[in-house]
Order: C-alpha cells, then structure tokens, then sequence
C-alpha cells in the first residue's frame, strides 16, 4: 500500500517526527522491510554456538525473527523509535560502595515496556488517522522489546544508530542509552539512510566486561552474561562467575557505560524513566530483610518484579557475599534456612565468603547434615572445602 507523492511523503514524515517528539521520544527513522537482512544464518549459528544459554524460547521462535516478513507478511515499512534513558552519572561508579546494591540503569524506575508500548500507541493511531480517508486499509502493529523482532538491526538501517561491539545500539547523539521501539505498517514510507559502524578500532566495551562475555566483537555469550545471570537465568549463577558479579544485582551497564561515544549522552527526560532515588544506592542490608510481600510492593511496577523474590534474594545474596563486609553475616543468616534451595544455597556461598572461618565451620557441621536437598548440600561442602583448604 503505497503512499504516493513524495512532498506528501515530506509531510507525513515531519507530521509523525512533530508527534514523536511530543511523546518523548529522541528519535524516529523508517526502513523498508524488504531491505531488511534475512539474520536466519546469524542466528543459527548463535544457536549453535549455545550462547543463548537457557532462553529456549529464541530457539522457538528464531524463524519469525530472521526477518520481518516472517513475523507478519504485509509489512512494508517500519518505524523505528528511540526513547532515551540516560542516567545523570556513570552507574559504574557504585561498584566501589560494596554494602549497596547496584541496578541496571534500565531498572531503576517505572518498566519501560508499558510506557514505551503506550507511546507507541498513541503515534500509530495518529498516522492511521492521518490517512483513513485515503488509506483506510492501512494498519500496524507495534513492538518492544518482547516480541521476535530484531529491532538493533532494524534500527541501524533505519539510521538510528549501528550495533556496536557490545551487540548493543549506539546513538551518535544519545551514546547507549536508548530504548527501541518499532512500528510495523502495511504503508509504504520513505526510507531512511541507514548507520554505519563507527566502532573503529576501539574495544572498551569487550575489556570492561567483568565476566568476559564476548568471545569475540559483535558477539556475546548469554552463558556469561550478568544481565542475563541475574534477570533470565533460573538457577544458580555459576561459581566461577560468582566473584566477578561484584554487587550487581539486577543487570550490568558496563559495556554500555565504557563507550566513548556516551560523551554525547544526554540525561532522560522523561519523568518516569528517572531513576528512583531509593534504587540509585539501596543497601543490601534493606534487599536482605525483605520477604515476598515486601519485594511484590517495593518493586511495583519495577521490571524487577518480574524475577520474583527468590531469584532477586540469590542475586543480593552473591552480592553480600562479594562485599567482604562481615557485618551482613547477620542478614544472610535466615537464608540459611528459606523454603527455596535457590536461595538457601546463595545463603551458604555468601556466609562462606564474609564470616570467620572458625564460626563457619561450627554452624556447617550442623547445617549440612540437615538438608535434604542435594544441590544445596553440595554448596555446604564446596563452601566448607574453600574454608579448610
């Protein structure tokens, strides 16, 4: 479905740039989906690379993912979005305050899922309006983050940004703190010029990563992944990885934060994607004394809610044990003896890092003999062995 004329085309396109601006968005480009690269090849071979560690569901869907015709056969163009999040200083610097808890900048206020989606919403019903009267079979569907879409690729032929190193979207204007939202319409648009890499040879974000995540540039492995360790993983985080996690507890922002061209970052303006001040700098003594009543309220309308109490405890607990602060040894005590092993056997590592080892070694000859389940009485013994060895 072709809209014709190329001033009209001018003139959707500053209409629709004036109405993003007024939802907040930084940011609109638009690509023809029949320019779309077909990633199936790509994919395959992160696949089979096992690099999307437990996330089955990319398997599942890595079909309607590898191009956009695949997830719906009318489209024609899409619209890409940005919305900037950036934070007003470098979250790297809470790394050093071991007692706190350090939070993705992403997480740190209201989901950006719904907000971004509403947004979304809001612009596509004021295009369909546009042009109902000479286009009335024209359609859309929108996107965030949720759906088999690859919105980076996407947005780096749009001319949003390109895809970095960190397999991430860079903004010359807005450095690596955008989120992306996309437009899907049976419309025919007017292009736009897409990015170019512009990485050259720096490779700060492959070195900042504390877990080495990349085995090489423009590629990551989920497995090592501290994002992906603390939201999607399900199970324990594996003990060689555990020290480098450091006292983040819910994503990691130092490949994004390291980039160079973040200088040109600017702070979000939008109010609910500022961060609340009682996530800038939590302590992990405040994390540690919450029950599951208390996390569901506290994190309202977090996306952190949606990991549930117990694997956020398993990440504040590996956490408390990196603090090296003994003082938490009495906040990491009740764990010892929660409903869920996951977080019983996180209990175990910590209280093994931070107490004496005298004290340890009584209250495990006690415990170990006590449970029942088998993984955790593995973390009894590993943690005894790192003890006595």
């Amino acid at each position: 479905m072709i809209v014709p004329n190329r001033e009209k085309q001018a003139k959707l396109r500053a209409f629709l740039a004036k109405e993003a601006h007024a939802l907040g968005f930084a940011q609109l480009r638009v690509c023809r989906a029949r320019d779309a690269q077909d990633r199936e090849e790509l994919l395959r071979h992160f696949i089979n690379k096992g690099y999307h560690a437990s996330m089955d569901w990319m398997e599942e869907t890595l079909e309607r993912r590898a191009h956009p015709s695949n997830l719906w056969a009318d489209v024609q163009s899409i619209i890409m979005l940005g919305f900037n999040y950036g934070p007003d200083e470098d979250p790297r610097q809470l790394l050093a305050r071991k007692d706190k808890a350090n939070i993705s900048v992403y997480a740190r206020h209201r989901d950006y899922h719904d907000l971004i989606k509403g947004r979304l919403k809001q612009l596509s019903a004021k295009l369909l309006s546009r042009l109902r009267e000479t286009h009335p079979e024209g359609a859309i569907k929108v996107f965030v983050d949720t759906a088999p879409v690859m919105e980076k690729p996407l947005a780096e032929l749009a001319g949003l940004g390109w895809q970095g190193k960190h397999t991430n979207l860079v903004s010359r204007e807005f450095g690596s703190w955008l989120f992306l939202g996309a437009i899907f319409t049976n419309l025919d648009l007017l292009p736009d010029e897409a990015d170019k890499d512009r990485c050259g040879s720096c490779v700060a974000c492959q070195e900042a990563c504390p877990t080495g995540a990349f085995p090489q540039p423009y590629q990551i492995d989920a497995n090592r992944c501290i994002s992906y360790l603390t939201i999607e993983n399900k199970g324990p985080i594996p003990h060689q990885l555990r020290s480098a996690m450091g006292n983040r507890i819910y994503g990691c922002d130092d490949c994004l934060a390291v980039c160079p061209w973040n200088k040109f970052a600017q702070q979000a303006s939008e109010a609910r994607l500022k961060a609340r001040d009682d996530l800038k700098a939590p302590a992990l003594a405040d994390f540690l004394a919450m029950d599951d009543a208390t996390f569901r309220q506290h994190f309202s309308g977090s996306p952190i809610k949606r990991i549930g109490r117990n694997r956020f405890l398993r990440n504040v607990l590996i956490a408390a044990g990196n603090s090296g602060l003994d003082s938490l040894s009495c906040d990491v005590m009740p764990h010892l003896d929660d409903s869920d092993p996951l977080v019983r056997g996180a209990a175990i590592w910590a209280l093994g890092q931070i107490s004496p080892d005298q004290d340890f070694a009584h209250l495990a000859n006690q415990k170990q003999d006590q449970e029942t389940d088998p993984d955790v009485k593995a973390e009894w013994h590993l943690a005894l062995k790192g003890k006595t060895s």
